[in-house]
């Protein structure tokens, strides 16, 4: 799947064992309490989709002048199919490319894989804390439906946890 972004292509590749190297190090830079290898591993083993965003081959930047690289990773989701829902599991954007509007372009993706596959509603867990990541699904229709107690480890060395709030938005069908 490709989406467009600021005149290059975003590829959405199925995510591999060989692509853990490059999450992980995205991953531990990018959250408190980052997932490890086994999570990811058990992800990929229960049949969760999972992707790994990159530019699209041979696309050149057209705002910069430069090549994107096509084995650069940009970012990565992991996504769990139920019923009748789709639950976001992780979505990550390197921390060099925030602020680009790729966290947006891949929730619109998301989006419409979660219409093709005729599920009508996404929900996702996420940190009061995480302010951005708020405002983002705030300003994509995204509402709390709940809260989730203790469910994030906080401090990793102090053993306190922190909330998730838990958003819902629905997604229109095709008739």
């Amino acid at each position: 799947m490709a989406v467009k972004q600021n005149g290059a292509e975003l590829s959405f590749m199925p995510m591999h064992v060989a692509d853990l190297d490059e999450v992980l190090a995205i991953e531990a830079v990018s959250h408190i309490h980052p997932w490890t290898r086994g999570n990811f591993s058990d992800s990929l083993a229960a049949g969760h989709w999972a992707y790994c965003i990159r530019p699209q081959t041979d696309q050149n930047n057209t705002q910069t002048g430069t090549f994107l690289d096509p084995s650069v990773l940009w970012a990565y989701c992991i996504l769990f199919p139920a019923v009748d829902e789709l639950h976001l599991l992780n979505i990550t954007v390197s921390p060099k490319l925030r602020k680009l509007g790729i966290g947006s372009r891949m929730m619109a993706a998301i989006e419409g894989v979660a219409a093709q596959q005729n599920m009508p509603r996404i929900i996702l867990e996420v940190r009061p804390t995480n302010e951005s990541a708020l405002a983002l699904y705030q300003k994509l229709g995204y509402e709390q439906i709940g809260v989730r107690k203790n469910y994030y480890p906080a401090n990793p060395g102090s053993g306190d946890r922190e909330d998730a709030l838990v958003m819902a938005k629905s997604i229109k069908l095709e008739a």
